[in-house]
């Protein structure tokens, strides 16, 4: 049986004669016939491989049987591309036993099994693994997770039931509810060794050939594994604990989490098999609902469209970065000059108007790589290394031989045109000038230099190390050549990079500064602070209206708006009661807690609005400002938006970003008379 589209993973079944042992073992390698470039994944063809492979290697009566991967991938799980292919639930559930089936002969067989990850292992890979009676891990494992959970989906196959009962009921819920939910967060091998994933860690240059050593050691007894006890006391109290949490942080919005912890409960009592059909009735129950489809959409230009940005132009033409120039040494600047030292290996100098500034920047950059020695992170070498590459400079005659140089000086159309009228007197006329302006106009910026088609905006967000999104902002004038080296620097930087026309204050913040204009406005209006920042609960929203407005700061906050009044005026008002707040310097929020000294300082109206209104009028300012950005060209299309969101402001993939929420609501036709997208891309077909 074989899925449509389905790229088959054929399990390639050996004989393997290891030293010391009188028989020969068993190796099953997963392939699908393509490079690293294509993973691994199970579908009903794979699955079949699988089960023919197991029965082939136990008629031989071998010493043990392992399993391992193609180089640099084990495997990472189903193939989800075929779930919205499914006819019905009876489908579904099949496909759940299929898997359930299989896998569960490398747990019950009598002869020992073993899993060599050798590479990526996710979802129905990992699960795969933890069926087998041993694990051994490479060090170059680039992923391991179980990231159901963010796709609105559970863990199957057997990772509900057979996780909690190996590393015990904290680690399982952090691998199944709570990595997923932190922007897919993955484990290293040392993470998943440590955590008792593994029974063994191995280096990956001889990786095979130690796990067979090691397997033998364990078959003739010179080898003994030994685990933890798992403690069931902790159970109900941990399982409690993680669903009051999920309350506050998604107030039911991720129906796959609350699944994911009912199967935990489930598995306390270590009934496998009432455990795993649990897993195929939720997998079934979930495989045909919207927050799926909205996860798979998402996951797919996460994986796919952020590789290859629309309207990038011919990568040929990306001039080469041999140094890299920062004006400024303030934390923004400081974390760039860390970023670029990491990731291009080469020269970078920092720049500011006296040497206390640019000393605290140089500092600060070595405290991070200090930190990052200390816990392991990175070997002393490289930071040998990176101490050498990043220097700080009062004299900008240092950017003379840069490449590509980048400013994060103070928000000001003024301040960064004189920077740029300074630095193109020194620099090459073909050095790349990029602005991490968060909002101001790149072409006007490069307005009166005499080589404006070299200046583009390179819109990081904040924490730098951490979101990966990278808005690349083309002016009028900005020349394919620059844009072309700044994706290329941005490639090389590991983010992901989206082409932004040059449009006030570009796409993520336009929309943020949007939609958290109208809940000010409900404030103004005279709602509650607490009732105005619970209002968008029901979408599950990495954090609250207020929690976003203290991360991204109100003084900040204030001045975007005020740049995006100017130029909407109908549409961003100026909000006297932010410049308060953003004036007091307080924090808006104290433990998730409307801080009642800011709620003090307000002064608002008579008109309060119900959490139901204002939620709705969020909505409506979103899919009005989005239709006015596609018709604008701001990005290519609705997807380069959601892509935005999810990368840049951390919407979640049960969403799908923004735009399918608005379709699925009804909102996008109510208010601009149309779907953003086609019914069925990420949403249940009619």
């Amino acid at each position: 049986m074989k899925a449509p589209n389905e790229v088959v993973t054929r399990a390639l079944l050996r004989s393997v004669t290891v030293p010391g042992l009188d028989r020969p073992a068993a190796l099953i390698t997963l392939d699908n016939g393509f490079d690293h470039t294509k993973p691994n994944t199970f579908g009903p063809a794979g699955l079949t491989s699988l089960d023919e492979a197991i029965t082939a290697a136990l008629a031989a009566d071998p010493a043990f049987i392992a399993v391992t991967g193609k180089p640099y991938i084990f495997c990472v799980g189903a193939d989800i591309v075929g779930l919205p292919q499914l006819a019905d639930r009876a489908q579904a559930l099949e496909i759940g036993r299929l898997g359930h089936r299989v896998f569960a002969r490398l747990k019950d067989s009598t002869v020992p099994t073993f899993a060599f990850v050798n590479g990526a292992a996710m979802g129905g890979g990992l699960e795969l693994a933890l069926h087998c009676h041993y694990r051994t891990l490479s060090g170059g494992a680039a992923a391991l997770a179980l990231p159901e959970v963010s796709l609105g989906l559970v863990p199957g196959w057997g990772g509900t039931q057979l996780l909690p009962n190996l590393i015990g009921i904290p680690a399982a819920t952090q691998v199944i509810i709570q990595n997923p939910l932190m922007q897919n967060k993955m484990l290293k091998p040392k993470q998943a060794a440590e955590l008792g994933i593994a029974d063994v860690l191995l280096e990956p240059a001889d990786f095979l050939e130690r796990s067979l050593e090691w397997a033998a050691g364990v078959v003739r007894g010179q080898v003994t594994v030994t685990r933890p006890e798992v403690d069931k006391d902790m159970w109900a109290g941990v399982l409690y604990f993680a669903r009051e949490t999920l309350n506050q942080r998604l107030h039911g919005a991720v129906p796959a989490a609350y699944k994911a912890l009912d199967l935990l409960e489930t598995a306390k009592d270590g009934d496998f098999a009432a455990g795993t059909a649990a897993e195929d009735e939720a997998l079934a129950d979930l495989v045909f609902s919207e927050e799926l489809r909205s996860g798979l959409y998402a996951f797919d230009l996460v994986q796919r469209r952020a590789k290859r940005p629309a309207g990038a132009p011919d990568k040929g033409l990306a001039r080469p970065v041999t140094k890299v120039g920062i004006v400024g040494a303030g934390l923004m600047a400081s974390q760039l000059a860390l970023l670029f030292a990491r990731r291009l290996q080469v020269p970078v100098v920092m720049s500011d108007l006296d040497q206390a500034r640019v000393d605290k920047g140089v500092g600060y950059v070595h405290t991070q790589i200090e930190k990052a020695v200390t816990k392991g992170r990175m070997d002393k070498g490289t930071a040998a290394k990176l101490y050498g590459l990043v220097s700080g400079t009062v004299d900008k005659g240092a950017f003379a031989d840069a490449d590509f140089v980048i400013e994060a000086v103070f928000e000001d159309l003024g301040v960064k045109k004189q920077v740029w009228a300074e630095l193109e007197k020194i620099v090459s006329p073909e050095a790349v000038l990029a602005t991490n302006t968060s909002s101001l106009s790149i072409t006007e910026m490069a307005a009166e230099l005499e080589h404006p088609e070299r200046v583009v905006g390179f819109h990081f967000f904040n924490p730098v190390a951490v979101l990966p999104l990278l808005e690349i902002v083309r002016g009028e004038r900005t020349d394919d050549a620059t844009l072309a080296t700044a994706f290329a620097v941005g490639k090389q930087l590991k983010k992901s990079s989206v082409l932004v026309k040059d449009a006030p204050a570009f796409v993520v913040n336009r929309l943020l500064t949007r939609f958290l204009g109208t809940v000010f406005a409900a404030v103004d209006a005279g709602t509650p602070l607490d009732v105005a920042n619970s209002a968008l609960d029901p979408l599950g929203l990495p954090m609250r209206p207020l929690a976003l407005l203290q991360l991204v700061g109100p003084a900040v906050a204030y001045h975007v708006g005020g740049t995006l009044h100017e130029a909407f005026p109908d549409r961003f008002g100026v909000s006297e009661n932010l410049k308060r707040i953003a004036d007091s310097g307080q924090p808006i929020v104290v433990d998730d807690q409307v801080n009642d000294e800011v709620a003090k300082l307000l002064v608002v109206g008579d008109r309060p609005l119900t959490a139901e209104q204002v939620r709705q009028n969020a909505l409506d300012a979103l899919a009005q400002e989005i239709r006015l950005m596609l018709d604008e060209g701001v990005v290519a299309e609705a997807q380069d938006i959601d892509l935005c969101m999810i990368l840049g402001a951390g919407w979640p993939f049960h969403l799908g970003g923004v735009t399918p929420y608005l379709d699925r609501t009804g909102t996008s036709e109510r208010v601009t008379g149309r779907r953003f997208l086609p019914l069925g891309a990420a949403s249940l077909p009619a």
